[in-house]
């Protein structure tokens, strides 16, 4: 199938990175290259694009949406985690702005062959980058009860998560669990009818927590943020668009950490810890989705867009 993903916030996210014509930026989740072709259309002769996703769909989608911009943009395979080494490999050292558009792609969720959303029956899967070993069947299979609990409690954020994963384990004691359609019916015995007719679909927060844990996805974001701010230019920009309160919460406190390091207690005069600020938080509350736009892609109704400079 074509690759196809609407770009979420995508002028509100062009506007906050304050694009320079000559200066160095990259899409660290190129995906469909919807942000990047608006990146690199900013961009003079001098200016640089660096699109990075781990996605081989998504590679190659952006490499034909911006082929005009080819001798501007380099696009490389890898994850948005390697920004540093993949910079490095190219003489850079120093960026101008970046953007992460997080989460999983429109692609990729309508892909039935990935295996992402609960509403197809196919192959256990959720990989984003089909390099790696590790994928759904083998979480659902081959964790623990207790890990599993763990996962959709605070991953999903299901409060039946407990009874979910005591679900799983009892079905693949008689088989193992091969495909969504099957794992469907089991979180949906797990929950009681009266809660699966309330909510929305009795599987959104178990795959959502089962793909996150898949891809590492918090985990990655978590241990990256410092290091991409350490990358940026004094008035360079990191801007980061969330899909959900667990990486829109890892988010805000890395940027307001980054902002005020100081941990002084608040009882001393001056500061004596010797940690300076990195920046500043340039979104007080993050930037939403305007009407229009969640009425045009529903998709977007979750997203929030934050913002950090580099001082």
């Amino acid at each position: 199938m074509n690759f196809k993903h609407t770009s979420v916030l995508l002028y509100e996210t062009i506007e906050g990175l304050n694009i320079k014509p000559d200066g160095i930026y990259v899409d660290g989740t190129l995906g469909g290259g919807g942000h990047s072709f608006e990146i690199a259309g900013r961009l003079s002769e001098k200016g640089r694009l660096i699109g990075i996703d781990q996605d081989e769909a998504a590679i190659t989608a952006a490499g034909e949406r911006l082929k005009k911009f080819e001798d501007k943009v380099i696009i490389v395979r890898s994850n948005y985690r390697n920004t540093k080494s993949v910079l490095s490999s190219m003489g850079i050292q120093k960026i101008d702005g970046m953007m992460l558009d997080l989460g999983v792609s429109s692609y990729q969720l309508d892909n039935e062959e990935r295996g992402f959303s609960y509403r197809y029956d196919t192959a256990l899967d959720m990989r984003m980058d089909l390099r790696q070993s590790l994928t759904a069947k083998d979480i659902v299979n081959g964790y623990g009860e207790m890990e599993l609990f763990h996962i959709i409690r605070d991953y999903g954020e299901d409060k039946f998560a407990k009874n979910i994963a005591k679900h799983i384990v009892r079905a693949r004691q008689e088989k193992p669990i091969e495909t969504t359609g099957e794992l469907n019916e089991i979180i949906k015995a797990a929950i009681p009818a009266k809660m699966r007719a309330e909510g929305g679909h009795p599987s959104k927060r178990t795959f959502q927590a089962i793909r996150i844990e898949c891809n590492r996805e918090l985990e990655v974001l978590r241990e990256s943020l410092e290091e991409l701010i350490d990358l940026l230019n004094p008035g360079g920009r990191l801007c980061i668009i969330t899909f959900h309160s667990l990486e829109d919460r890892i988010v805000k406190t890395a940027f307001k950490k980054a902002e005020n390091p100081c941990t002084c207690p608040p009882s001393f005069p001056v500061c004596v810890c010797g940690r300076t600020s990195r920046g500043k938080v340039i979104t007080g509350k993050p930037i939403l989705p305007g009407a229009e736009e969640m009425d045009e892609n529903p998709r977007s109704k979750s997203a929030k867009l934050r913002i950090f400079e580099k001082s």
